[in-house]
Formats: C-alpha cells, sequence, structure tokens
C-alpha cells in the first residue's frame, strides 16, 4: 500500500467518497449520484488544487477523523466545523498542511448538514461508470467510510489556490425552492400546486441524500392509484400517498410511479442539503422556459 492514503479513524454517521456523479446512464437505470453540495465539493478541490472532477469525502452533520499516512494539504469546507490536527485548531475554508501520522478531526457541523474534505491528489479508490461516488441507491461506488478503513489518494495535480471566494456561512433560515409545475401537475386538484407553492413546510427528519422529504399540508390528487413506472430528473418533487411532497436529491431513482407535480431548479439544492431537520421550508413559483 502506498503512503498516499488517509485510514479511517472516526468515520461518522455517514461519511462517502463523492465527486460530480454519473450522469447520463439514466437510461440503464444509474442515478447520477455525486456531492450533494457540488459548489463546496468543488470550492475545496481548488483550494487544494485539484481539478473539479476529483474526489472529496463528504461527512453527515457529525464528521469524521482520519489519519495521514504521509504529510497531505486538506481543505475543508460546506457546512462549518471546527478543524484539529492532532487537536490543535486548524483553519476551516483554507489549505491546511498535515503531518503524517497526525490525526486530522472534523467535528460536528455547526451550522447545515454535510461538510467536505478535499485532499491535494483526491481519493482515488476505483472508479465506476467513470465516478468515485457512492450511490446508496443503487449500491455503486465505495461503501459508505467504516472505521479501520484506508482511502488511497491520487498524486497532487497543482498547487493550492488562494482563498479568495468565501463559503456561505450557514444554512439561510428559510429554505427557498424554485419549482416549475409539471409534468403530472393535472394529478392533483386544481388548489394543489397554489397549496404547494403558498403554504409553509419544515425539512423532515427522514430526509437524506435520495430524497428532501418535507412536512406540511399534504397536495391533494385527482386521481388515485399509480402511474406506470416513469423516469425521473435531479429536483423532481414526488408526492407519495401520504401527500407529502419528496424533493429528489442526487441518489434519487432513475424511474417512479407516484407523480411529480413539479421541478425544482438545480441552482436551488445545493441549499437544500445543508438544511437540517425542522428547517423552514417554500415552495417559489417559476414559469417554464
Amino acid at each position: 500500500m502506498t503512503d498516499r492514503a488517509l485510514a479511517v479513524v472516526r468515520a461518522g454517521a455517514l461519511t462517502t467518497v463523492q465527486d460530480r456523479g454519473r450522469p447520463g446512464h439514466a437510461h440503464l437505470g444509474v442515478p447520477r449520484s455525486g456531492a450533494l453540495d457540488a459548489p463546496a465539493a468543488a470550492l475545496v478541490n481548488r483550494l487544494v488544487g485539484n481539478p473539479p472532477e476529483a474526489a472529496v469525502l463528504e461527512t453527515t452533520l457529525n464528521g469524521c477523523a482520519l489519519r495521514p499516512r504521509s504529510a497531505v494539504t486538506v481543505a475543508v469546507g460546506g457546512a462549518p466545523c471546527a478543524v484539529t490536527v492532532d487537536g490543535r485548531p486548524a483553519p476551516w475554508g483554507a489549505p491546511v498542511r498535515v503531518p503524517g501520522g497526525a490525526l486530522l478531526d472534523l467535528g460536528p457541523a455547526r451550522a447545515g448538514v454535510r461538510s467536505y474534505l478535499g485532499v491535494a491528489g483526491g481519493v482515488a479508490v476505483e472508479p465506476v461508470l467513470g465516478s468515485r461516488s457512492t450511490d446508496l441507491l443503487s449500491g455503486l461506488g465505495p461503501p459508505p467510510l467504516a472505521n479501520g478503513a484506508v482511502l488511497p489518494l491520487g498524486r497532487p495535480a497543482g498547487p493550492p489556490a488562494r482563498v479568495d471566494t468565501a463559503f456561505p456561512p450557514g444554512p439561510p433560515a428559510e429554505l427557498v425552492l424554485r419549482v416549475t409545475p409539471g409534468p403530472r401537475d393535472d394529478w392533483f386538484t386544481a388548489d394543489a400546486f397554489r397549496t404547494l407553492v403558498t403554504r409553509a413546510y419544515r425539512v423532515s427528519a427522514a430526509s437524506n441524500r435520495i430524497g428532501l422529504r418535507t412536512e406540511g399540508p399534504a397536495l391533494e390528487r385527482t386521481r388515485a392509484g399509480e402511474l406506470p413506472s416513469e423516469g425521473m430528473v435531479l429536483g423532481a418533487v414526488q408526492v407519495p400517498p401520504d401527500g407529502r411532497p419528496v424533493v429528489f436529491l442526487a441518489d434519487h431513482p432513475t424511474t417512479g410511479g407516484y407523480p411529480v407535480i413539479g421541478v425544482v431548479r438545480a441552482a436551488d439544492l445545493a441549499a437544500a442539503a445543508q438544511a437540517p431537520p425542522g428547517t423552514p421550508l417554500r415552495f417559489a413559483a417559476v414559469s417554464r422556459r
């Protein structure tokens, strides 16, 4: 085993390897996957001199701890958290040099849900269908991190970047998701879409990488039963039998039989990835382009 590697000391609640994902394989039944907060993943890569497609680690809520086998440059972004090296505070949102054998610890998220760790050279696990991303729905890619696992690293591609772009300080007090009606809004009453875009919702604790689940008023349908299974896209707002909308995120299924009342703009999904349970949520109607 090369000394370009990270040993997992504390895996955390859910830490996965993520990159830009596997777009373009939906016709094979393969979800796109990839980092839920794509801008945060891209920025930690830039801070350590990686190309934007390099694989990073995505933590969930309580961080993780790792021990590099040789000196590495890292950067932590996304959800703000405490960063320490052998117990000493280290910068968040900036390149940090970690000696070989030192303990790098990412603490619990102080705001938001998911922190990102970029390492110079990228996490070099074996790619599957052109991506190193862990896909929780299909099982493609490496498994979520476990204590004792060892992650190989690639060779650094370039010097760390200057810190000239700031990460957002945390998730907004209210999550606003712009939604375009359709394609199955005709399966709902005339008031259902109005309810969606005028009533208050909250982010449910049942949310995960597959979808952001909501708490709030149910959307009434005009048709019972299910659709024949049809294609689903990133950001689709699917309505299961309980009437509470679910916003599909990166690990969403490629097909489904519940009607989709609208589709959220892709640019809004990074904020959705960082919204903790209980966050007030409002859907804002936008027209088709």
